[in-house]
């Protein structure tokens, strides 16, 4: 069975980008209800048990062979080691498209669950409300009670694939969108964006591997850069950018302005009629690229003020349609999404509840690709923003042989200086725009 690939979903098959959602966990845990839990996911949504094939001029969603469906990977082993691992095992070419893995601790009773979806099919929203189904299968296996979740159906034997992310989209007029189009590329054209240089200056002589710097804030930090993000009428999305945008102008040259690019992935499931669940398996996220201008001492405040400002804009208007629109011209025209730093933010997200006698001490998303490019000399920096239970945190991801550790560290350390400053040290509320 096939399902054609949409012209957005077809953007990310080149990409080889996917989501490893990981939770640790300790108590007692029944690898078998888990097991089974994981397979009812995999029944209830066809793309998960899919390969990519071509079709045609694009590309298709083939469903895999019984034998070939990805079921849950049991071993034994250091937990920290095997998330390295898995950041660093790419999803097979012609392959499943999800991956389950458990970890357990030689001693004791701590455990990994690692959960990597390919970006084809889904996104740091439908990513994080996969991993939380299946824990929640996994508890009403084992306190015997009905999942009272439903999902897809096969119906006279028919598959019930989710809808093509592209074919959701509202009506639009073509020539809007091309003046858009060409609007949006004469601006990246004309203010091209700085970016940072790696500082690894032999990368043939470094093992390359993803990596990742975690930069994290305990309830009352994260309590405390809420609270002073509302008293100054930003989003704690838009503090995180600036003090992002601020440290990578301190590693350019010179003490005049610059333009720096923020690219803010952008959700567009709440915004489809009628919306579109999280647990929905489409890339259902377009993005928004502000340029600002700033200098080595840039005010965090200011800078948050602008961006919270011009993404309100963009959202409320109809610039995430345009964009959703527009992506598939990106491999074209790379500028459409080039930028000094990339800053996702999945929002708070409470942690599954689990069954009595198994806890969850740490949830995490970082995104991985399979494709790093030493030989560009410089490109963005990505940071994964998300709050499981009340705690931030900031996942760097970089590769080996184009960041070092050493450098990664530092830029991490830095955001979250300025990330706890800007709490004890919060300035005026932003200037009214009404």
């Amino acid at each position: 069975m096939h399902r054609m690939l949409c012209p957005v979903e077809t953007l990310y098959v080149g990409q080889r980008s996917r989501g490893v959602i990981s939770s640790a966990l300790r108590g007692h845990l029944d690898v078998a209800a888990l097991s089974a839990a994981f397979d009812a996911v995999t029944q209830a949504h066809p793309s998960l048990r899919s390969r990519i094939v071509p079709e045609g001029e694009g590309f298709a969603l083939q469903l895999l062979a019984e034998a070939e469906r990805p079921r849950l990977a049991t071993r034994t082993g250091d937990t920290d080691a095997a998330h390295a691992a898995e950041l660093n095992m790419a999803l097979p070419v012609g392959g499943p498209l999800s991956r389950a893995v458990l970890v357990s601790a030689p001693r004791g009773d701590d455990y990994l669950f690692v959960l990597s979806v390919d970006h084809t099919i889904a996104d740091g929203h439908s990513s994080i409300a996969l991993h939380h189904e299946v824990w929640n299968r996994y508890r009403a296996l084992v306190e015997g009670v009905g999942s009272k979740t439903k999902l897809f159906s096969v119906a006279d034997g028919t598959l019930d694939w989710p809808a093509p992310v592209s074919g959701l989209l509202p009506a639009a007029d073509s020539a809007r969108t091309a003046d858009y189009l060409e609007l949006r590329i004469e601006e990246t054209l004309r203010r091209p964006a700085q970016m940072i240089a790696y500082d690894v200056a032999d990368p043939s002589a470094v093992e390359g591997r993803i990596e990742v710097c975690r930069v994290a804030l305990d309830e009352e930090r994260t309590s405390r850069l809420r609270h002073c993000a509302r008293a100054v009428g930003v989003s704690v999305h838009a503090v995180i950018a600036a003090a992002l945008l601020a440290t990578a102008r301190r590693r350019l040259h010179g003490d005049e302005p610059l333009p720096l690019s923020c690219l803010s992935p952008v959700d567009l499931r709440s915004r489809l009629s009628p919306p579109v669940p999280a647990l929905v398996m489409i890339p259902a996220v377009t993005a928004h690229l502000q340029t600002l201008d700033v200098t080595p001492g840039a005010e965090l405040g200011d800078l948050a003020c602008t961006i919270h400002a011009r993404l309100s804009d963009f959202v409320t208007g109809e610039g995430p349609y345009h964009e959703m629109r527009i992506m598939p011209e990106v491999p074209r025209s790379p500028t459409l999404q080039l930028a000094t730093v990339i800053v996702t933010n999945m929002g708070v997200v409470p942690e599954p509840r689990m069954p009595e006698g198994l806890e969850i001490t740490d949830a995490r998303l970082v995104p991985a690709r399979e494709r790093y490019f030493p030989q560009a000399e410089r490109s963005p920096v990505m940071a994964c923003v998300v709050s499981f239970e009340g705690r931030l945190t900031i996942e760097f991801p970089y590769f080996t042989a184009c960041f070092s550790p050493a450098f990664v560290q530092a830029l991490g350390d830095e955001v979250r200086a300025a990330l706890i400053a800007f709490t004890e040290g919060i300035g005026p509320a932003c200037p009214s725009t009404d």
